[in-house]
């Protein structure tokens, strides 16, 4: 098989190379024929047919042709009649696009079909019948049927023969359209009384090899007289009509005149038969010549129409003439959008001019109204460009970025310039895949979360969040706590972190009263590859609970003797009997301390203050007043559920120390009596002989440890009254006052009290009037030193209290 190859490679600007390449083949070859090696003649290798996933586009045609990518080459797929395909155009070519990906490629074929002589010419009608006057003249012409043969060229129709020649000739007339017009001449008269009438052979045939012939019987019915034919007005008609022109539109008329009179006058218009079939499209009428549409017109398919007309007279003579007829286009044809190939999905971070689709553009309109331009919609990143004639590819114009935009709908609209125009489009979607661009953000700068002292480890303070813009793993955040250390101790053992949800567990419970707050960084990292991160400063503050009750630190409460104030029964109203001074280790308002007078021997005397717990006198003592007199104080801080300590206060009532010693003598310890007060009267009862005794001794020996104490007091008429520590932080002022080391005072006291002194570290010696311990005060120890080597007499003594916090 002759098969002849052109060449041509062509450089784009793109990322792809477009090549062409040209062959030709004759037509009714085999299913399975070899076209070409497409492959060899465009210096592919097989493997990047395989790869790019080789196709083969063949437009809206019908594919007559295939690619076997396994050997390289195209194929006959369907059996190719060029008639069929091309009809009359020549050249006849299939116009086919070979189409590679990764990259993308395209490659013009050319394939040009080319004629064999397969068809015979042939007639419309087997006989054709004349009646010819025998008065006809000499060169009288008459109209012969064409044969039609379609092939071309060489294999097309060649020649005419008319058999037997006696009467009449043949005569060949080429036509613009490149056909013959055949019309047979009389030569010779007629003699009706010789011959009424004659046969004759019209043979057409064509120039293929072996050439092929068909016929048509002429039969001619010698008439009468009638030596005048019909003239038409023009040799050659012109007309135009634009195309989609409605069914009835009026075309043009025409004419011919007879010098006959009578019958042999009238003419009769008929339109001669062709290859085109006219006579469906057009039609003329028998008496006027009038030619009008019936037919639908496409100036894509034909631009020029040329018909071939008889006007005829009742004798049998005519006249031919010729109709040309222009065809005027209008845009009636949208551009033709077809996809060659396309991405559905892009990486966001694809560098500028990635191609993302191939499209082809076609309009089958002529002039302007077949110039197509095509753009995209507005606003988004990217760019179309006319690659090549009827070719556009789609490109980024800029970075994408997914988190501004998860996909784009991109259409594609291109408009022919014809008036009014008319546009196509087509919208390719696509997706912009995720890469780990974006670290995750907290939604602060930082955090201050807050837990109430007491709480149970495991308890969740705070939750944390982050937010990463990217998509799925990308996305994914985790949470970790980062090393620290607070006061020493890894932060680790204070708090955790969960690793999915950001919550913050205490590991712990707090205890407001060793730490406040403490702070320490989360960090989140999503799930990308390589991850990234990004923390936050969290700060914990711990609030106080109210888990402390009030501690009384004076009046002091020792374990074995109650230490009782001195009122002279001189004093005044407003007497500063004592203070009581408590301490609560809470803070804020758990704190603020309130202190009640719960229980008196005589509730008239006394009164305690609210806020600063100073007992004072209410009235002035008299001497009806007892000598004893118990207070019991309770010491209230101000949290919810509040809490308290009781603190008792023995206050003698006396001018003198003596005085005071007689009446404690049998002083007994105040206690609750309860409703089982027989059975200790009963069990007094049993040991009192054995007490009896006892008593008598440790009596005595007391009396004499006493008076030998009390010599000092009694040279001294001043009342016990407490010294308060300069470090002591009244509740009246911010009420979170504490003691929170040990502390020791020397309280130095002479007969005058402008000359008492107090000062601090120095050591005791020597304990002093130690008298109850039913309080609960924090007091530990009162010891009283003598300066002159312990001498009875001597006018200075040095009492030393040691005051610890609990």
């Amino acid at each position: 098989m002759r098969r002849q190859v052109l060449l041509f490679v062509l450089a784009l600007s793109l990322t792809s190379v477009l090549g062409q390449v040209s062959y030709s083949i004759p037509e009714e070859m085999e299913k399975g024929s070899l076209v070409c090696n497409i492959a060899q003649d465009l210096g592919l290798d097989l493997k990047r047919l395989k790869s790019g996933r080789a196709r083969i586009h063949s437009g809206d045609s019908e594919e007559l042709v295939e690619l076997n990518r396994e050997r390289g080459v195209l194929l006959i797929k369907e059996r190719i009649d060029r008639e069929t395909l091309c009809g009359d155009t020549t050249p006849c070519a299939l116009h086919l696009q070979m189409i590679l990906e990764n990259p993308m490629e395209l490659f013009r074929i050319t394939i040009e079909i080319t004629d064999i002589n397969d068809n015979a010419p042939s007639f419309s009608s087997s006989d054709k019948r004349f009646e010819i006057s025998e008065s006809a003249v000499i060169g009288s012409k008459f109209m012969l049927e064409k044969a039609i043969d379609s092939d071309i060229g060489e294999n097309g129709l060649q020649s005419y023969s008319l058999n037997p020649t006696n009467n009449f000739a043949l005569k060949l007339e080429n036509q613009a359209d490149g056909s013959k017009k055949v019309e047979m001449v009389l030569q010779k008269p007629l003699d009706r009384e010789h011959q009424e009438q004659i046969s004759l052979l019209l043979t057409a045939l064509d120039g293929g090899q072996p050439r092929m012939s068909g016929t048509m019987q002429i039969t001619v019915n010698v008439l009468d007289a009638n030596d005048n034919a019909p003239v038409f007005t023009k040799p050659i008609y012109k007309a135009t009509i634009t195309e989609n022109s409605p069914r009835g539109t009026s075309v043009i008329t025409v004419s011919a005149s007879d010098k006959d009179g009578g019958s042999n006058g009238e003419i009769s218009y008929t339109i001669l038969n062709s290859k085109r079939r006219l006579s469906d499209l057009f039609q003329i009428d028998r008496k006027t010549g009038a030619v009008v549409l019936i037919g639908e017109i496409d100036y894509e398919k034909t631009k020029l129409f040329q018909i071939d007309i008889e006007a005829i007279d009742n004798g049998g003579l005519s006249d031919s003439s010729k109709i040309l007829i222009d065809i005027t286009d209008v845009n009636d044809n949208s551009p033709q959008l077809k996809i060659l190939s396309k991405s559905d999905t892009i990486l966001e971070d694809s560098p500028e001019n990635t191609v993302i689709a191939m499209l082809s553009v076609n309009d089958p309109d002529s002039e302007r109204n077949g110039q197509v331009k095509c753009h995209i919609n507005d606003e988004i990143p990217f760019k179309i460009k006319n690659t090549m004639t009827g070719f556009y590819s789609l490109f980024t114009e800029v970075a994408l970025d997914r988190e501004a935009a998860t996909q784009y709908n991109i259409t594609v609209t291109c408009s022919d310039e014809g008036v009014p125009s008319l546009s196509s489009s087509v919208t390719l979607t696509l997706q912009i895949s995720d890469v780990n661009d974006n670290a995750p953000v907290f939604e602060r700068s930082s955090y201050e979360a807050y837990i109430v002292e007491n709480n149970t480890p495991g308890l969740s303070i705070f939750t944390v969040r982050a937010r990463d813009a990217d998509w799925n793993q990308n996305a994914r955040v985790s949470y970790i706590l980062e090393d620290s250390s607070v006061d020493g101790v890894p932060v680790s053992s204070y708090v955790s972190v969960s690793a999915d949800s950001g919550v913050i567990h205490a590991v712990r419970s707090f205890d407001y009263e060793q730490i406040k707050d403490f702070q320490f960084r989360v960090k989140a990292q999503d799930g990308g590859s390589p991850p990234l991160s990004s923390n936050v400063t969290v700060k914990v503050m711990i609030q106080d609970q109210n888990d402390n009750p009030p501690q009384v630190l004076y009046p002091v409460q020792t374990g074995g003797s109650l230490v009782a104030e001195m009122v002279p029964r001189s004093a005044d109203v407003g007497y500063l009997v004592t203070k009581v001074v408590a301490v609560d280790v809470d803070s804020g308002q758990n704190a603020w301390l309130s202190y009640k007078l719960q229980k008196a021997t005589d509730r008239a005397l006394f009164e305690v203050g609210l806020q600063n717990g100073e007992i004072r006198t209410i009235r002035q003592v008299n001497d009806k007043d007892v000598v004893k007199q118990r207070l019991t104080v309770i010491v209230e801080d101000n949290g919810q559920p509040s809490r308290s300590a009781t603190v008792i206060v023995n206050v003698a009532v006396a001018d003198s120390f003596p005085e005071v010693l007689s009446e404690f003598t049998d002083f007994t310890h105040d206690k609750e009596y309860n409703d089982n007060l027989t059975f200790y009267l009963v069990l007094a009862l049993a040991v009192v002989s054995f007490l009896f005794i006892t008593c008598l001794v440790v009596i005595i020996s007391v009396k004499i440890y006493r008076w030998r104490q009390s010599r000092i007091l009694y040279h001294s008429s001043l009342p016990v009254i407490p010294y308060y520590p300069p470090r002591y932080s009244d509740t009246l002022g911010t009420g979170t006052g504490t003691l929170q080391h040990v502390y020791n005072y020397e309280v130095c006291r002479t007969n005058d009290s402008r000359k008492s002194d107090c000062k601090f570290g120095r050591a005791g010696s020597q304990n002093v009037l130690i008298m109850d311990p039913s309080s609960t005060g924090t007091m530990q120890r009162i010891q009283c030193e003598k300066s002159i080597l312990d001498e009875p007499d001597s006018p200075l003594e040095v009492c030393q209290l040691e005051v610890g916090s609990s």
